[in-house]
Protein backbone atom coordinates (compact mmCIF):
# COMPACT_ATOMS: atom_id res chain seq x y z
CA UNK A 1 0.00 0.00 0.00
CA UNK A 2 2.85 2.40 0.88
CA UNK A 3 4.55 1.72 -2.48
CA UNK A 4 1.27 2.39 -4.23
CA UNK A 5 0.94 5.67 -2.40
CA UNK A 6 4.47 6.73 -3.32
CA UNK A 7 3.81 6.04 -6.99
CA UNK A 8 0.64 8.10 -6.87
CA UNK A 9 2.39 10.98 -5.15
CA UNK A 10 5.26 10.96 -7.63
CA UNK A 11 2.82 10.97 -10.52
CA UNK A 12 0.97 13.98 -9.16
CA UNK A 13 4.21 15.68 -8.17
CA UNK A 14 5.38 15.36 -11.79
CA UNK A 15 2.22 17.09 -12.94
CA UNK A 16 2.80 19.78 -10.35
CA UNK A 17 6.26 20.41 -11.78
CA UNK A 18 4.72 20.94 -15.20
CA UNK A 19 1.85 23.14 -14.02
CA UNK A 20 2.87 25.83 -11.55
CA UNK A 21 0.27 27.25 -9.23
CA UNK A 22 -0.11 30.17 -11.60
CA UNK A 23 -0.74 27.86 -14.53
CA UNK A 24 -3.25 25.83 -12.48
CA UNK A 25 -5.17 29.02 -11.82
CA UNK A 26 -4.81 29.92 -15.50
CA UNK A 27 -6.21 26.50 -16.48
CA UNK A 28 -9.23 27.11 -14.25
CA UNK A 29 -9.80 30.62 -15.59
CA UNK A 30 -9.28 29.65 -19.22
CA UNK A 31 -11.72 26.75 -18.89
CA UNK A 32 -14.29 29.08 -17.37
CA UNK A 33 -13.67 31.77 -19.97
CA UNK A 34 -13.94 29.26 -22.79
CA UNK A 35 -17.30 28.03 -21.58
CA UNK A 36 -18.55 31.58 -21.01
CA UNK A 37 -17.37 32.59 -24.45
CA UNK A 38 -19.24 29.68 -26.01
CA UNK A 39 -22.36 30.74 -24.11
CA UNK A 40 -22.02 34.30 -25.38
CA UNK A 41 -21.75 33.07 -28.97
CA UNK A 42 -25.19 31.45 -28.61
CA UNK A 43 -27.94 33.93 -27.89
CA UNK A 44 -30.28 31.09 -26.96
CA UNK A 45 -28.30 27.99 -25.92
CA UNK A 46 -30.16 24.72 -26.15
CA UNK A 47 -31.33 23.82 -22.67
CA UNK A 48 -32.26 20.45 -21.24
CA UNK A 49 -34.81 19.42 -18.61
CA UNK A 50 -33.17 19.12 -15.21
CA UNK A 51 -32.74 15.52 -14.11
CA UNK A 52 -34.14 14.87 -10.63
CA UNK A 53 -32.52 11.84 -8.97
CA UNK A 54 -34.99 9.20 -7.74
CA UNK A 55 -35.67 9.16 -3.99
CA UNK A 56 -35.21 5.92 -2.04
CA UNK A 57 -35.94 5.14 1.61
CA UNK A 58 -32.58 4.30 3.19
CA UNK A 59 -33.67 1.06 4.80
CA UNK A 60 -33.18 -2.29 3.12
CA UNK A 61 -31.70 -0.69 0.00
CA UNK A 62 -28.82 -2.00 -2.14
CA UNK A 63 -26.46 0.68 -3.43
CA UNK A 64 -24.36 -0.51 -6.36
CA UNK A 65 -21.36 1.39 -7.75
CA UNK A 66 -20.73 0.39 -11.35
CA UNK A 67 -19.68 1.75 -14.76
CA UNK A 68 -22.59 2.96 -16.85
CA UNK A 69 -23.77 5.50 -19.39
CA UNK A 70 -25.59 8.74 -18.65
CA UNK A 71 -27.52 11.13 -20.87
CA UNK A 72 -26.31 14.61 -20.00
CA UNK A 73 -28.83 16.31 -22.29
CA UNK A 74 -29.05 17.48 -25.92
CA UNK A 75 -28.35 13.93 -27.04
CA UNK A 76 -25.00 13.86 -25.21
CA UNK A 77 -24.30 10.43 -23.73
CA UNK A 78 -21.26 9.86 -21.53
CA UNK A 79 -19.66 6.89 -19.87
CA UNK A 80 -19.53 7.39 -16.12
CA UNK A 81 -19.41 5.60 -12.80
CA UNK A 82 -22.80 5.56 -11.13
CA UNK A 83 -24.68 4.56 -8.02
CA UNK A 84 -27.70 2.45 -9.05
CA UNK A 85 -27.41 3.55 -12.66
CA UNK A 86 -27.88 7.30 -12.27
CA UNK A 87 -25.64 10.38 -12.09
CA UNK A 88 -25.94 11.63 -9.41
CA UNK A 89 -27.07 8.58 -7.47
CA UNK A 90 -30.50 8.27 -5.85
CA UNK A 91 -31.39 10.63 -3.03
CA UNK A 92 -31.65 8.48 0.08
CA UNK A 93 -34.17 9.57 2.74
CA UNK A 94 -34.67 8.76 6.40
CA UNK A 95 -36.32 10.21 9.50
CA UNK A 96 -34.36 11.00 12.64
CA UNK A 97 -34.65 8.13 15.10
CA UNK A 98 -35.07 5.47 12.44
CA UNK A 99 -32.58 2.85 11.32
CA UNK A 100 -30.62 2.75 8.06
CA UNK A 101 -29.73 -0.54 6.40
CA UNK A 102 -27.74 -0.37 3.17
CA UNK A 103 -25.90 -3.09 1.29
CA UNK A 104 -23.10 -1.54 -0.77
CA UNK A 105 -21.98 -3.55 -3.81
CA UNK A 106 -18.78 -2.73 -5.67
CA UNK A 107 -19.07 -3.55 -9.37
CA UNK A 108 -16.20 -1.22 -10.30
CA UNK A 109 -12.86 -2.49 -11.66
CA UNK A 110 -11.06 -1.23 -8.52
CA UNK A 111 -11.58 -1.12 -4.73
CA UNK A 112 -14.25 1.20 -3.35
CA UNK A 113 -16.03 2.11 -0.12
CA UNK A 114 -18.87 4.59 0.53
CA UNK A 115 -18.72 7.33 3.17
CA UNK A 116 -21.84 9.03 4.61
CA UNK A 117 -20.69 12.64 4.60
CA UNK A 118 -22.05 14.50 7.63
CA UNK A 119 -23.89 11.57 9.18
CA UNK A 120 -22.73 10.69 12.69
CA UNK A 121 -22.17 6.93 12.59
CA UNK A 122 -19.93 4.35 14.24
CA UNK A 123 -16.46 3.69 12.83
CA UNK A 124 -17.48 0.50 11.05
CA UNK A 125 -20.29 2.41 9.27
CA UNK A 126 -18.27 5.50 8.33
CA UNK A 127 -16.70 4.22 5.11
CA UNK A 128 -13.08 4.41 6.26
CA UNK A 129 -10.50 3.69 3.52
CA UNK A 130 -9.37 0.62 5.47
CA UNK A 131 -12.79 -0.92 4.78
CA UNK A 132 -12.58 -0.66 0.98
CA UNK A 133 -13.96 -3.75 -0.73
CA UNK A 134 -12.51 -5.43 -3.80
CA UNK A 135 -14.32 -5.56 -7.15
CA UNK A 136 -17.37 -7.80 -6.80
CA UNK A 137 -17.38 -7.41 -3.02
CA UNK A 138 -20.08 -6.06 -0.71
CA UNK A 139 -20.20 -4.11 2.56
CA UNK A 140 -23.16 -3.93 4.94
CA UNK A 141 -24.11 -0.71 6.73
CA UNK A 142 -26.53 -0.61 9.63
CA UNK A 143 -26.88 2.49 11.81
CA UNK A 144 -29.47 4.73 13.50
CA UNK A 145 -30.09 8.32 12.39
CA UNK A 146 -29.10 10.28 15.49
CA UNK A 147 -28.67 13.82 14.16
CA UNK A 148 -31.07 16.54 13.13
CA UNK A 149 -32.75 17.06 9.78
CA UNK A 150 -30.58 18.26 6.92
CA UNK A 151 -29.00 17.46 3.57
CA UNK A 152 -26.11 15.04 3.91
CA UNK A 153 -24.52 13.07 1.09
CA UNK A 154 -22.61 9.94 0.20
CA UNK A 155 -19.53 9.34 -1.95
CA UNK A 156 -16.50 7.03 -2.18
CA UNK A 157 -13.68 7.38 0.33
CA UNK A 158 -11.13 5.01 -1.18
CA UNK A 159 -7.49 5.78 -0.38
CA UNK A 160 -5.85 7.72 -3.25
CA UNK A 161 -8.85 7.05 -5.50
CA UNK A 162 -11.52 9.31 -4.00
CA UNK A 163 -11.02 12.15 -6.49
CA UNK A 164 -11.21 9.87 -9.50
CA UNK A 165 -14.26 7.94 -8.32
CA UNK A 166 -16.23 11.05 -7.37
CA UNK A 167 -15.33 12.93 -10.57
CA UNK A 168 -16.42 9.99 -12.72
CA UNK A 169 -19.86 10.29 -11.15
CA UNK A 170 -20.15 8.58 -7.76
CA UNK A 171 -22.12 10.85 -5.39
CA UNK A 172 -25.66 11.23 -4.11
CA UNK A 173 -27.73 13.13 -1.58
CA UNK A 174 -29.04 11.88 1.76
CA UNK A 175 -32.00 13.80 3.23
CA UNK A 176 -32.81 13.46 6.93
CA UNK A 177 -36.11 14.80 8.29
CA UNK A 178 -37.28 15.34 11.87
CA UNK A 179 -40.23 16.64 13.87
CA UNK A 180 -38.91 20.20 14.04
CA UNK A 181 -38.71 20.42 10.27
CA UNK A 182 -42.10 18.76 9.68
CA UNK A 183 -43.73 21.35 11.96
CA UNK A 184 -42.54 24.21 9.71
CA UNK A 185 -44.62 23.02 6.75
CA UNK A 186 -41.79 23.76 4.32
CA UNK A 187 -42.25 23.09 0.59
CA UNK A 188 -42.31 19.39 -0.25
CA UNK A 189 -43.07 17.01 -3.08
CA UNK A 190 -42.34 18.62 -6.44
CA UNK A 191 -41.59 21.91 -4.67
CA UNK A 192 -38.54 20.46 -2.88
CA UNK A 193 -35.67 19.93 -5.31
CA UNK A 194 -32.11 18.63 -4.70
CA UNK A 195 -29.39 20.37 -6.73
CA UNK A 196 -25.98 18.69 -7.00
CA UNK A 197 -23.59 21.25 -8.51
CA UNK A 198 -20.30 20.13 -10.01
CA UNK A 199 -17.96 20.60 -12.93
CA UNK A 200 -16.83 18.09 -15.53
CA UNK A 201 -14.45 17.64 -18.43
CA UNK A 202 -15.44 15.60 -21.47
CA UNK A 203 -13.02 13.97 -23.91
CA UNK A 204 -13.45 14.08 -27.69
CA UNK A 205 -15.91 11.19 -27.49
CA UNK A 206 -18.02 13.03 -24.93
CA UNK A 207 -17.01 10.83 -21.99
CA UNK A 208 -16.17 12.20 -18.54
CA UNK A 209 -12.40 12.48 -18.32
CA UNK A 210 -10.43 12.59 -15.08
CA UNK A 211 -7.05 14.22 -15.63
CA UNK A 212 -6.01 16.04 -12.43
CA UNK A 213 -3.07 18.24 -11.67
CA UNK A 214 -1.55 18.54 -8.23
CA UNK A 215 -3.52 21.76 -7.85
CA UNK A 216 -6.81 19.92 -8.21
CA UNK A 217 -9.29 18.83 -10.85
CA UNK A 218 -11.11 21.77 -12.42
CA UNK A 219 -13.64 20.67 -15.00
CA UNK A 220 -14.36 22.76 -18.08
CA UNK A 221 -18.17 22.71 -17.95
CA UNK A 222 -20.79 22.81 -15.19
CA UNK A 223 -23.34 20.11 -14.51
CA UNK A 224 -26.42 20.32 -12.28
CA UNK A 225 -27.79 16.91 -11.32
CA UNK A 226 -25.69 15.52 -14.16
CA UNK A 227 -27.38 17.79 -16.74
CA UNK A 228 -25.70 20.15 -19.21
CA UNK A 229 -27.39 23.55 -19.64
CA UNK A 230 -30.41 22.55 -17.54
CA UNK A 231 -33.72 24.32 -17.04
CA UNK A 232 -36.50 23.76 -14.55
CA UNK A 233 -40.12 24.74 -15.12
CA UNK A 234 -41.46 26.26 -11.89
CA UNK A 235 -44.90 27.35 -10.78
CA UNK A 236 -45.56 30.74 -9.22
CA UNK A 237 -44.88 29.16 -5.84
CA UNK A 238 -42.32 28.87 -3.05
CA UNK A 239 -39.68 26.22 -3.71
CA UNK A 240 -37.13 24.62 -1.45
CA UNK A 241 -33.75 23.84 -2.99
CA UNK A 242 -31.22 21.66 -1.15
CA UNK A 243 -27.91 22.52 -2.78
CA UNK A 244 -24.62 20.59 -2.64
CA UNK A 245 -21.29 21.65 -4.11
CA UNK A 246 -20.19 18.19 -5.28
CA UNK A 247 -17.13 19.41 -7.21
CA UNK A 248 -13.71 17.90 -6.59
CA UNK A 249 -11.85 21.21 -6.31
CA UNK A 250 -13.98 24.13 -7.47
CA UNK A 251 -15.33 26.65 -4.97
CA UNK A 252 -18.60 28.14 -6.25
CA UNK A 253 -20.10 31.54 -5.49
CA UNK A 254 -23.74 31.13 -6.46
CA UNK A 255 -26.25 33.89 -7.16
CA UNK A 256 -29.59 34.49 -8.89
CA UNK A 257 -30.23 37.02 -11.64
CA UNK A 258 -33.07 39.60 -11.55
CA UNK A 259 -31.95 40.63 -8.02
CA UNK A 260 -33.78 37.61 -6.59
CA UNK A 261 -32.52 36.68 -3.10
CA UNK A 262 -31.99 33.25 -1.65
CA UNK A 263 -33.89 32.80 1.60
CA UNK A 264 -31.21 30.88 3.49
CA UNK A 265 -32.72 28.53 6.08
CA UNK A 266 -30.10 25.82 6.55
CA UNK A 267 -26.57 24.55 5.96
CA UNK A 268 -24.54 21.33 6.41
CA UNK A 269 -26.06 20.51 9.78
CA UNK A 270 -29.68 21.52 9.17
CA UNK A 271 -31.73 24.56 10.10
CA UNK A 272 -29.87 27.74 11.03
CA UNK A 273 -30.61 29.78 14.19
CA UNK A 274 -32.47 32.22 11.93
CA UNK A 275 -33.17 32.53 8.23
CA UNK A 276 -31.82 35.43 6.17
CA UNK A 277 -31.91 36.84 2.66
CA UNK A 278 -28.65 36.39 0.77
CA UNK A 279 -27.71 37.54 -2.73
CA UNK A 280 -24.65 35.27 -2.92
CA UNK A 281 -23.63 32.02 -1.23
CA UNK A 282 -20.00 30.87 -1.28
CA UNK A 283 -19.83 27.06 -1.28
CA UNK A 284 -16.65 25.01 -1.07
CA UNK A 285 -16.42 21.33 -1.93
CA UNK A 286 -18.75 19.26 0.22
CA UNK A 287 -20.69 22.19 1.71
CA UNK A 288 -24.48 22.35 1.50
CA UNK A 289 -27.10 25.09 1.78
CA UNK A 290 -30.86 24.86 2.20
CA UNK A 291 -32.72 27.76 0.55
CA UNK A 292 -36.21 28.93 -0.34
CA UNK A 293 -36.92 30.84 -3.56
CA UNK A 294 -40.23 32.71 -3.84
CA UNK A 295 -41.57 32.76 -7.41
CA UNK A 296 -45.13 33.78 -6.44
CA UNK A 297 -44.96 37.44 -7.48
CA UNK A 298 -43.13 36.79 -10.74
CA UNK A 299 -44.87 37.14 -14.08
CA UNK A 300 -45.48 34.08 -16.19
CA UNK A 301 -42.66 33.73 -18.69
CA UNK A 302 -40.01 35.17 -16.35
CA UNK A 303 -36.64 33.49 -16.62
CA UNK A 304 -34.10 33.53 -13.80
CA UNK A 305 -30.60 32.07 -13.92
CA UNK A 306 -28.69 30.39 -11.12
CA UNK A 307 -25.08 31.42 -11.73
CA UNK A 308 -21.60 30.66 -10.44
CA UNK A 309 -20.00 34.10 -10.18
CA UNK A 310 -16.50 32.68 -9.70
CA UNK A 311 -16.48 30.98 -13.11
CA UNK A 312 -19.05 33.25 -14.80
CA UNK A 313 -21.11 30.13 -15.51
CA UNK A 314 -24.85 29.83 -16.06
CA UNK A 315 -25.82 26.81 -13.98
CA UNK A 316 -29.61 26.41 -14.10
CA UNK A 317 -32.43 28.38 -15.71
CA UNK A 318 -35.75 28.69 -13.86
CA UNK A 319 -38.75 29.17 -16.20
CA UNK A 320 -41.74 30.62 -14.40
CA UNK A 321 -45.11 29.29 -15.54
CA UNK A 322 -48.66 30.56 -15.04
CA UNK A 323 -49.85 28.21 -12.29
CA UNK A 324 -50.27 30.15 -9.01
CA UNK A 325 -49.77 28.07 -5.85
CA UNK A 326 -50.51 29.29 -2.34
CA UNK A 327 -48.03 28.64 0.45
CA UNK A 328 -49.04 27.91 4.03
CA UNK A 329 -45.55 27.85 5.50
CA UNK A 330 -43.29 30.65 6.68
CA UNK A 331 -40.46 32.35 4.80
CA UNK A 332 -38.79 33.05 8.15
CA UNK A 333 -37.44 30.14 10.20
CA UNK A 334 -35.64 29.83 13.52
CA UNK A 335 -34.02 26.92 15.31
CA UNK A 336 -32.51 26.62 18.77
CA UNK A 337 -28.79 25.79 18.56
CA UNK A 338 -27.19 24.89 21.89
CA UNK A 339 -23.64 26.31 22.10
CA UNK A 340 -20.98 23.72 22.87
CA UNK A 341 -19.48 25.84 25.66
CA UNK A 342 -15.93 26.35 26.86
CA UNK A 343 -13.34 23.92 25.46
CA UNK A 344 -11.24 21.70 27.69
CA UNK A 345 -8.26 21.81 25.36
CA UNK A 346 -7.07 23.42 22.10
CA UNK A 347 -5.45 21.63 19.17
CA UNK A 348 -3.79 23.36 16.21
CA UNK A 349 -3.58 21.93 12.70
CA UNK A 350 -1.66 23.35 9.76
CA UNK A 351 -2.73 22.41 6.25
CA UNK A 352 0.61 22.37 4.48
CA UNK A 353 1.00 22.84 0.72
CA UNK A 354 -1.08 20.15 -1.04
CA UNK A 355 -0.41 16.92 0.84
CA UNK A 356 0.21 17.32 4.58
CA UNK A 357 -1.46 18.11 7.89
CA UNK A 358 0.98 19.23 10.59
CA UNK A 359 3.82 18.24 8.30
CA UNK A 360 2.66 14.65 7.82
CA UNK A 361 1.18 12.79 4.87
CA UNK A 362 -1.60 10.34 5.56
CA UNK A 363 -0.73 6.85 6.75
CA UNK A 364 -3.77 4.61 7.06
CA UNK A 365 -2.12 2.66 9.89
CA UNK A 366 -1.13 5.70 12.00
CA UNK A 367 -3.28 7.39 14.67
CA UNK A 368 -2.26 11.06 14.82
CA UNK A 369 -4.12 12.07 18.01
CA UNK A 370 -6.74 10.81 20.44
CA UNK A 371 -9.87 12.59 21.70
CA UNK A 372 -11.84 11.76 24.87
CA UNK A 373 -15.52 10.98 24.26
CA UNK A 374 -17.78 13.83 25.40
CA UNK A 375 -15.04 16.45 25.71
CA UNK A 376 -15.51 19.84 24.04
CA UNK A 377 -12.35 20.93 22.23
CA UNK A 378 -11.23 23.93 20.21
CA UNK A 379 -9.59 22.98 16.92
CA UNK A 380 -7.65 25.69 15.09
CA UNK A 381 -7.04 25.28 11.34
CA UNK A 382 -4.24 27.27 9.71
CA UNK A 383 -3.74 27.48 5.94
CA UNK A 384 -0.06 26.98 5.20
CA UNK A 385 -0.15 27.50 1.43
CA UNK A 386 -2.00 26.26 -1.64
CA UNK A 387 -5.53 26.94 -0.40
CA UNK A 388 -8.41 26.72 -0.54
CA UNK A 389 -8.66 23.84 1.92
CA UNK A 390 -12.25 22.85 2.78
CA UNK A 391 -11.75 21.12 6.13
CA UNK A 392 -14.05 18.15 6.82
CA UNK A 393 -14.30 16.24 10.10
CA UNK A 394 -15.86 12.78 10.38
CA UNK A 395 -17.72 11.57 13.45
CA UNK A 396 -19.29 14.83 14.68
CA UNK A 397 -20.63 18.19 13.61
CA UNK A 398 -18.89 21.34 14.85
CA UNK A 399 -19.57 25.03 15.50
CA UNK A 400 -17.44 27.68 13.77
CA UNK A 401 -16.03 30.22 16.23
CA UNK A 402 -13.89 32.63 14.23
CA UNK A 403 -11.95 33.38 11.07
CA UNK A 404 -8.91 35.66 11.13
CA UNK A 405 -6.76 36.73 8.21
CA UNK A 406 -7.93 36.38 4.62
CA UNK A 407 -11.66 37.15 4.52
CA UNK A 408 -11.53 37.86 8.25
CA UNK A 409 -15.17 37.14 9.06
CA UNK A 410 -17.82 34.46 9.48
CA UNK A 411 -20.77 34.20 7.11
CA UNK A 412 -24.47 33.44 7.73
CA UNK A 413 -24.16 29.97 6.18
CA UNK A 414 -21.42 29.13 8.71
CA UNK A 415 -23.71 29.47 11.75
CA UNK A 416 -25.32 26.56 13.54
CA UNK A 417 -23.81 23.13 12.91
CA UNK A 418 -21.22 22.39 10.22
CA UNK A 419 -19.14 19.43 9.07
CA UNK A 420 -17.08 21.25 6.41
CA UNK A 421 -15.59 24.75 6.60
CA UNK A 422 -13.66 26.73 3.99
CA UNK A 423 -10.07 27.65 4.86
CA UNK A 424 -8.61 30.07 2.31
CA UNK A 425 -4.95 31.06 2.03
CA UNK A 426 -3.91 33.39 4.83
CA UNK A 427 -6.79 32.31 7.06
CA UNK A 428 -7.02 30.77 10.51
CA UNK A 429 -10.38 29.21 11.37
CA UNK A 430 -11.33 28.04 14.87
CA UNK A 431 -14.14 25.58 15.62
CA UNK A 432 -15.63 23.88 18.66
CA UNK A 433 -16.18 20.14 18.37
CA UNK A 434 -17.36 17.39 20.72
CA UNK A 435 -17.64 13.69 19.94
CA UNK A 436 -20.66 12.46 21.90
CA UNK A 437 -21.85 9.39 20.08
CA UNK A 438 -19.20 6.78 19.27
CA UNK A 439 -15.69 5.72 20.10
CA UNK A 440 -13.46 4.65 17.23
CA UNK A 441 -11.17 5.85 14.44
CA UNK A 442 -12.27 8.80 12.30
CA UNK A 443 -10.80 11.09 9.67
CA UNK A 444 -10.08 14.78 9.25
CA UNK A 445 -9.03 15.94 5.80
CA UNK A 446 -9.07 18.56 3.10
CA UNK A 447 -12.14 18.06 0.91
CA UNK A 448 -10.30 19.28 -2.14
CA UNK A 449 -10.19 15.68 -3.23
CA UNK A 450 -6.84 15.78 -5.04
CA UNK A 451 -5.25 17.17 -1.85
CA UNK A 452 -6.90 14.37 0.13
CA UNK A 453 -5.60 11.74 -2.29
CA UNK A 454 -2.07 13.11 -2.03
CA UNK A 455 -2.09 12.75 1.75
CA UNK A 456 -3.82 15.79 3.31
CA UNK A 457 -5.74 13.55 5.68
CA UNK A 458 -5.27 12.23 9.21
CA UNK A 459 -6.66 9.49 11.47
CA UNK A 460 -7.70 10.34 15.02
CA UNK A 461 -9.28 8.09 17.61
CA UNK A 462 -12.14 8.88 19.97
CA UNK A 463 -11.55 7.03 23.23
Amino acid sequence: MKAMKTQQFLRLALVAATFTLVSCEKEWNESSASYSQNQNLRTAPARNPLFIPPALAANGVTLTAAPGTTTLGSGSVTTSWEYNGTLPGPTLTADAGTNVSVLFRNDLPEPCITHWHGLVVSHNNDGHPADAVAPGGTYSYNFPIIQRAGLYWYHPHTEMLTGKQVFLGLAGGFVVRDAEEYALNLPGGGYEVPLVLRDATLDKSGNIKYQPSAGGMFGKIPLVNGTINPYLDVDRAVYRFRILNGSNSRVMNISLTNNVPFILIGNDGGLLPSSSNQTTLLMSNGERVDVLIDFRAMASGTRIMLKDLNASWDLLEFRVGSNQVSYGGSLSTTSAIQPLGAPVTTRTFTFDAMSKINGKEYDMNRIDWTVPLGQTEKWVFIANGNGPHPVHIHGASFQVLSRTGGRGQLFPWEAGWKDTVLLEDGETVSVLVRFDAYRGIYLMHCHKLEHEDMGMMANFEVL
